[in-house]
C-alpha cells in the first residue's frame, strides 16, 4: 500500500479516536488498531503521538477552510460568495463532526502549537469574509466609506457565531452522531447568519448604525 494512503488511514483513526476520547486518553494502540496497522509503523510514519494530533490537527483545517475558498467562488456577487461560504463551513463540520470536534475542543484545550493552527484557520476565513464585506460596501450606491474595524468585527463576529453554532450541533449528536437534540441544518445555521451579517451590513453601508448610548452618572 503506498505510504500516502496508509498515512490517511492511520489519520482517519487518530482523528476518530482523538474525538472521542480526547488528547490525553487516546491511546497509540487503538489508532493503530483502528488503522489496521501495528503501533510500530504508526511511531515510523508519523513519529509520536504529539506529531500525529498535529498532523491531524493541520489536515483537518485545511481542509474545511479549502471548502469555504472553493464555495465563494470570484464570479459570484458578494452575498453570494458568503452565502455559498458559510453553507460550505456548516455541511463540512456536519458531514465531518470528528474532525470539528478535534479542532474546536482537543486542539483549542492543549495550547500552543495546536491552538496555533486553530487560529490559523479563523484568520483564513476571517480574511475572507472581511474581503466580501469591504467588496459589498465598495459597490453599494451612495454608501459612506466603510470603517476597517467594523468590517473586520463583524467577520470575527460573524465566524465566532459559526464556530458556536458547529459547537452545538456537535454537543448535540456527538461526534459519532449517536446523540440527541434539535440542530440547525446547514441551510437553517447559514440563513440565520445571513440574517444578522447581511442585514446589519446593509444597515452599515446605508449609514444607520446603531446610536451611541452614553451612561449618565448617578445624580448627575
Amino acid at each position: 500500500m503506498p505510504r500516502e494512503v496508509r498515512e490517511r488511514q492511520m489519520c482517519d483513526a487518530a482523528v476518530r479516536v482523538f474525538a472521542r476520547r480526547g488528547y490525553s486518553a487516546a491511546s497509540m494502540d487503538e489508532i493503530a488498531e483502528l488503522a489496521g496497522a501495528s503501533k510500530p509503523l504508526v511511531y515510523l510514519y508519523l513519529n509520536s503521538k504529539e506529531d500525529l494530533f498535529g498532523t491531524c490537527i493541520r489536515r483537518e483545517a485545511e481542509v474545511l477552510l479549502a471548502a469555504v475558498r472553493a464555495a465563494a467562488r470570484p464570479e459570484d456577487p458578494a452575498e453570494r460568495r458568503l452565502w455559498n461560504g458559510l453553507r460550505a463551513f456548516f455541511a463540512h463540520t456536519a458531514e465531518h463532526p470528528e474532525g470539528w470536534a478535534v479542532l474546536s475542543r482537543q486542539a483549542r484545550s492543549h495550547g500552543e502549537p495546536f491552538a496555533g493552527v486553530v487560529a490559523e484557520l479563523r484568520e483564513g476565513v476571517v480574511d475572507v469574509i472581511v474581503g466580501l464585506i469591504e467588496e459589498a460596501a465598495a459597490v453599494a450606491p451612495d454608501a459612506p466609506p466603510l470603517d476597517g474595524r467594523e468590517a473586520s468585527g463583524l467577520a470575527y463576529a460573524l465566524v465566532g457565531a459559526a464556530e458556536s453554532l458547529a459547537d452545538r450541533a456537535i454537543g448535540a449528536h456527538g461526534p459519532d452522531g449517536l446523540g440527541g437534540g434539535a440542530v440547525p441544518s446547514a441551510r437553517e445555521a447559514a440563513e440565520t447568519l445571513m440574517n444578522v451579517a447581511w442585514v446589519g451590513l446593509e444597515n452599515l453601508v446605508s449609514g444607520r448604525r446603531w446610536p451611541a448610548v452614553r451612561e449618565v452618572p448617578s445624580g448627575g
